[in-house]
């Protein structure tokens, strides 16, 4: 029988949000067995850079990722906001890792190509080093990923968090049975926008084309199920969206999604 296995996305908004990351990080905190953590820190990134005069660009809610800006994302996911991250858990008795995509090799992509926008130093994912990453759970370190892969020829490379997340937990599903939680400020998918509590507890292949056709489905939500169903389809064994509450087991208002 595999062990269990949490890979847990946590949203920008949390992370901006002191008081927020100290609830969030609680609950992580308390998840019984092996944890993984994936985060971004795009806000964050946009205030420095803007501190710095450096004019962040964005396409359809994608940054695009100049030789400054990918300097600037470094300094804040890889540094300022990792390293909170994992100081905070360390507090609450977590031995936890701070980790971006070159570390121990453990997320390797490529440039992003030039197709209609070029995005920049943005990084499509080839793989994830599973090895790497058990052998850290082996000895009781808690991952901490930011929003940062490598090309293997010494470039970091801006990747989507969400991304990093699914591919960590399919990079693990063979050997974990894994579980990948997207936390963000919703309580889950919602069939009204205007209504919190409007949450579609479970989702499978045919309902998410209903939600679809229906456009209840759209926007940002879009590129966020489309990694939880392409991590289903490969081996992950579910995924749940929801807020920080989702992390608790008497929680029930939450979108739980299988195939």
């Amino acid at each position: 029988m595999k062990n269990k296995l949490s890979v847990v996305k946590i949203g920008g908004n949390v992370i901006e949000d002191e008081n927020a990351l100290d609830t969030f990080l609680t609950a992580f905190s308390k998840i019984e067995g092996l944890k993984i953590l994936v985060h971004g820190g795009g806000k964050l990134a946009t205030q420095l850079a803007t501190k710095l005069g450096i004019e962040s660009n964005m396409v359809d809610g994608r940054r695009i990722t100049d030789a400054e800006t990918v300097d600037v994302i470094t300094m804040v996911y890889g540094g300022l906001a990792n390293k909170k991250i994992v100081a905070q858990l360390q507090a609450k008795n977590i031995n936890a890792i701070g980790l971006s995509g070159a570390d121990g090799n453990s997320i390797q992509a490529h440039k992003r190509p030039v197709k209609e926008i070029d995005y920049g130093f943005v990084g499509d994912i080839e793989g994830v080093n599973p090895e790497l990453i058990s052998n850290l759970l082996s000895i009781n370190l808690t991952p901490i990923f930011c929003a940062l892969s490598h090309d293997g020829a010494g470039q970091l490379l801006n990747t989507n968090a969400d991304t990093i997340a699914s591919e960590i937990a399919i990079g693990m599903a063979s050997t974990y049975e894994t579980t990948l939680y997207y936390c963000f400020e919703k309580k889950g998918v919602l069939m009204d926008v205007a209504d919190d509590n409007s949450v579609v507890k479970h989702i499978n292949t045919a309902t998410y084309q209903k939600l679809l056709s229906d456009n209840i489905i759209a926007d940002g939500m879009l590129p966020k199920l489309h990694n939880c169903f392409h991590a289903l389809n490969n081996t992950v064994s579910k995924v749940c969206l929801g807020d920080v509450t989702m992390l608790d087991k008497n929680t029930e208002l939450f979108t739980t999604i299988k195939l």
